[in-house]
């Protein structure tokens, strides 16, 4: 709140065609729920049949909500078209643009959640759920409930300047996917994918191309 003004929430495109366009949320969020969780591979203990968990990856951090839209504000007004108070115009289809892919990004564009000094989240919509719940006798919808879900985007450079790439004292485990390599392996893990080979060594592997997706490879330090 700045000067005793309610600051509204806003979602702010960063890329694409759109880029610098703004969603301001006439009605704020009642509450939202950040979740964060890790990954752990099961190895097998040598000898013992025992389990050891290793420390796969971090998943990225997602912001869920419930949005509120609404333009029965300007049903009295004479000058409110069909369009004007058509949500889905006003609002939802601009909800709908951050799923879609930009022709110029090839890809949905990332945008920046903000709430006032509260939440500052840059994301991907990961999800959203559209409802609407009132209309007029035309049938065009003039109340909306959009329940959404922003994944956290962090950029290639984010990763190498904040994630240390040094390989660490421990052995970890890699769960192999699609389209992985040894050497894609070896140049995320140890900055050098000429390291294929330590992977290989460590996991009997004859053949580097014979890895399939699901399969757990142990990442020994250098």
């Amino acid at each position: 709140m700045t000067n005793g003004k309610l600051e509204k929430a806003q979602i702010t495109i960063l890329n694409g065609k759109k880029q610098g366009e703004t969603i301001e949320c006439r009605f704020n969020p009642s509450s939202y729920a950040l979740e964060k969780s890790v990954n752990y591979g099961e190895m097998k203990a040598t000898g013992s049949g025992a389990s050891i968990m290793q420390f796969v990856d971090g998943n990225a951090e997602t912001l869920s909500m419930e949005l509120f839209f609404d333009t029965t504000n300007e049903l009295g007004s004479d000058d409110a078209s069909s369009e004007d108070l058509d949500v889905r115009e006003r609002y939802t289809n601009a909800i709908d643009y951050l799923l879609t892919v930009d022709g110029e990004l090839h890809a949905p564009p990332v945008c920046r959640f903000v709430w006032g000094d509260g939440i500052d989240f840059t994301a991907l919509v990961q999800r959203a759920n559209k409802q609407f719940t009132k209309f007029l006798p035309s049938g065009i919808p003039i109340r909306a409930r959009v329940s959404i879900v922003f994944k956290e985007y962090k950029t290639a450079d984010y990763h190498k300047s904040v994630v240390s790439p040094e390989s660490t004292d421990k052995t970890k485990v890699w769960t192999v996917a699609e389209g992985d390599t040894l050497w894609l392996i070896a140049d995320e893990e140890y900055s050098d994918p000429s390291h294929w080979r330590t992977i290989a060594d460590q996991n009997d592997i004859d053949n580097p191309r014979a890895i399939e997706p699901g399969d757990k490879l142990e990442l020994p330090p250098l």
